[in-house]
């Protein structure tokens, strides 16, 4: 079997690391959707695709995840064709990973299997937390995987996010 997993990963934290291991263990391949993939250099979206992808390959790779393959998935901003539109992109998945409630209630409703996943430490391991802990001048590097905190700090990710926040 097949899973879609689709998130903005901004970026990729512990969380993800710990859900795509269980995943990885669950199906034979994990299809990684980069959500929001044309987004970039804002507040909400400070690293670019191409960043994105490096962040989850690297750490993938470092923790010997062979089962996945990476899309990217540009928003449309129209929820009732935007599952259609991933099809378009993706269309050999059979089952749809996602706690969103929008993500869930849209794949469900064109009849995907959808499943939930746990959280890990939702509070702590979510991108908004990074970043503010970033902004803020607080630790994070415990909060993402060593080859993304290398990545941040190598691509000046730490003043890039300062700098959109001020």
């Amino acid at each position: 079997m097949k899973a879609l997993y689709i998130g903005r990963f901004q970026p990729f934290h512990m969380g993800h690391l710990l859900l795509l291991q269980q995943l990885s263990k669950q199906y034979d391949e994990i299809i990684i959707g980069i959500g929001s993939s044309q987004y970039h250099d804002t507040n909400d979206n400070p690293f670019s695709e191409s960043e994105r992808y490096q962040m989850i390959t690297k750490s993938l790779q470092a923790v010997h995840i062979p089962n996945y393959r990476i899309i990217s998935i540009p928003d449309i901003h129209n929820p009732p064709k935007w599952v259609d539109y991933v099809c378009s992109i993706v269309s050999d998945f059979d089952v749809v990973i996602a706690n969103n409630p929008l993500t869930r209630s849209l794949f469900s409703e064109k009849g995907f299997m959808v499943k939930g996943t746990v959280y890990f430490d939702r509070k702590r391991y979510s991108g908004k937390e990074i970043r503010k802990r970033i902004l803020q001048d607080e630790p994070w590097k415990d909060l993402v995987p060593q080859a993304v905190y290398d990545i941040i700090r190598e691509i000046n990710g730490i003043s890039r996010i300062r700098n959109k926040s001020s």
